[in-house]
């Protein structure tokens, strides 16, 4: 049950305010996709007319400052039609001079004033008004104005009864937040359900769309710690990693002391390559055999590279592996990408490719341009044999009197511990690439704080964990040897501004100047000290008995956590 909202202070102003400022695009006699489409065409257009125009003159040696009253018009409207497809269509060029920031007054007075709309809209800095509220006549700050509330109850409707679908309301409306928003609403209708304590407001809805996610209704807010100071190649970081178990950051800040205080981890990345493998079918398992020999012939390796970098100035054509299965050929490609993950770099590549092949093998069918053998988001032994992405072993050597002082355990111990379980345990499992304690948890919380794609996790987390006792069995040599860290600096989630910030706190934000890929296998790098540092630590617990000690302290709450939330309401 919702608690009361207790009433603004009695020096604040309390007035209505609209949920959007005003656009520029509210002014356009026409929608905005036509009137995009008009000066489109006019600028190209244009361009043509005054190009063969010129070309005319030159031809019968006519100055070209003599111009007609046409062309006079022509170069006219080329430079008005430059001017508005120079501000992004024209919208946000005009936003800048038709919506000022809000003054400082303005920003002191939403700290006291917290604006939600009417039952109809429900869009609230991320809790929505519950059924029981609205009988109840509770008094709501308006957000917008009736008109606009009333336009958008309509299309909330319309959305309801499938006039209008949901997924075309950013575009229809030209305005992200408040597609989000009516989309929620319609949702909550359809479901029957409320969505209250998954936040709306605050949010740049317009950030994620076409790149990042699809229909949104809110997002969810998960908390980040940091790890460290990790001193990992001589240089120290501080680790964010966001996360909801308990204990998993703490472990990992213990394992970064313990190798901090032993003079760091050393890394070194062994292969760098993102792979795509499409799948084709012949007639025959011969024609199949004859393109695998062709592609794997280093002859043709020089031609097929060229057109395969077409694809960007980045993609770098390193290997093409073939396997056949009866009538079918599968062709993993792999190449370099940059500081860019990759996946679409390297499938634009192939395509080109599979284009190519067709001149000389026509009969080729493409049945798919994944044919799993790359192999994405699946644990698979290609991985974990010849690697995905970033390939990394880092290592560290821990002494004595920092194993018993800090992870309270023996060398001994640890060795002994890591024999049984990493390594004769994930055998007996029959465990693919999972020689480890829980390189998985480490590689999750950093992917998502720094706006990896989360599923990647699955191969990513390869891991086999060493140690063994060196300097006469009094220090433990640790190493975690991870053949396919698949990351990226720039694209896809890297650019969210709390991803951003993540990768900024890291030192490797957005692509390097100075060695293109750098920064992508720095992170790498840094993924890797993060792994050895929460198997370090955690390995450590285990051998001393502390894991589910610790748990029970940090991993429990005894908070009701709907007592918080009907609170926070």
């Amino acid at each position: 049950m919702h608690s009361p909202r207790a009433p603004p202070p009695p020096h604040s102003k309390t007035r209505r305010r609209e949920r959007n400022p005003p656009k520029a695009s509210d002014a356009l006699p026409l929608p905005l996709y036509l009137t995009n489409f008009v000066f489109f065409t006019l600028f190209f257009s244009v361009a043509y007319y005054l190009l063969h125009r010129w070309r005319d003159k030159i031809r019968s040696s006519v100055p070209l400052h003599v111009v007609t009253f046409p062309e006079l018009s022509a170069i006219f409207s080329l430079i008005a039609s430059f001017i508005y497809l120079l501000g992004f269509f024209g919208i946000g060029f005009v936003q800048s001079f038709v919506s000022p920031r809000p003054s400082d007054e303005d920003e002191d007075e939403d700290e006291f004033v917290r604006p939600e709309v009417a039952p109809s809209s429900r869009l609230c800095d991320g809790v929505c008004p519950s059924e029981n509220d609205v009988d109840r006549g509770k008094s709501k700050a308006a957000i917008i104005d009736p008109m606009a509330d009333a336009e958008d109850e309509a299309i909330v409707e319309s959305v309801v009864d499938g006039t209008v679908p949901s997924y075309s309301l950013e575009s229809r409306l030209g305005d992200c937040d408040r597609a989000a928003m009516i989309r929620r609403a319609a949702v909550e209708r359809m479901a029957g359900r409320s969505l209250a304590g998954l936040p709306l407001g605050g949010f740049d809805y317009g950030s994620i769309f076409g790149q990042c996610c699809e229909m949104p209704v809110g997002y969810v807010q998960l908390p980040v710690g940091v790890a460290g100071p990790i001193l990992v190649d001589g240089k120290e970081y501080f680790v964010p990693m966001a996360t909801t178990e308990g204990c998993l950051v703490a472990s990992t800040n213990r394992g970064c002391k313990a190798i901090g205080a032993c003079g760091g981890a050393r890394t070194v990345v062994l292969k760098d390559g993102m792979t795509r493998a499409p799948v084709v079918r012949f007639a025959s398992s011969l024609r199949s055999a004859e393109l695998k020999f062709y592609l794997e012939d280093r002859l043709n390796f020089d031609t097929l590279a060229v057109v395969f970098n077409r694809s960007s100035r980045f993609a770098r054509l390193q290997s093409i592996k073939c396997s056949v299965a009866g009538k079918n050929l599968y062709m993993r490609f792999s190449c370099s990408t940059g500081d860019a993950m990759g996946m679409n770099m390297v499938s634009k590549g192939v395509q080109n490719v599979l284009e190519f092949l067709q001149d000389d093998f026509p009969d080729m069918e493409v049945i798919g341009i994944s044919g799993n053998y790359c192999s994405d988001k699946k644990p698979a032994a290609v991985n974990w044999i010849e690697g995905r992405g970033k390939s990394v072993v880092c290592e560290a050597v821990i002494t004595e009197d920092v194993v018993k002082k800090v992870l309270k355990t023996s060398v001994s111990s640890l060795v002994e511990l890591n024999m049984l379980k990493n390594l004769t345990g994930s055998a007996i499992a029959g465990a693919l690439g999972g020689f480890n304690a829980h390189a998985g948890n480490i590689v999750s919380a950093i992917y998502i704080a720094t706006g990896q794609d989360p599923a990647q996790n699955v191969e990513s987390s390869h891991c086999i964990t060493m140690m063994e006792a060196v300097n006469n069995g009094k220090d433990l040599h640790i190493s975690v040897t991870m053949p396919s860290i698949e990351v990226g600096t720039i694209g896809g989630g890297t650019q969210l501004a709390s991803q951003s910030a993540c990768l900024n706190l890291l030192g490797v934000k957005g692509a390097s100047q100075d060695m293109p890929g750098a920064n992508s296998r720095r992170l790498a790098t840094i993924v890797a000290g993060a792994v050895l540092a929460g198997e370090l630590s955690l390995m450590s617990a285990i051998a001393a008995g502390q894991l589910v000690r610790s748990h029970m302290k940090y991993n429990r709450s005894s908070k009701d956590v709907t007592k918080v939330i009907a609170a926070s309401s």
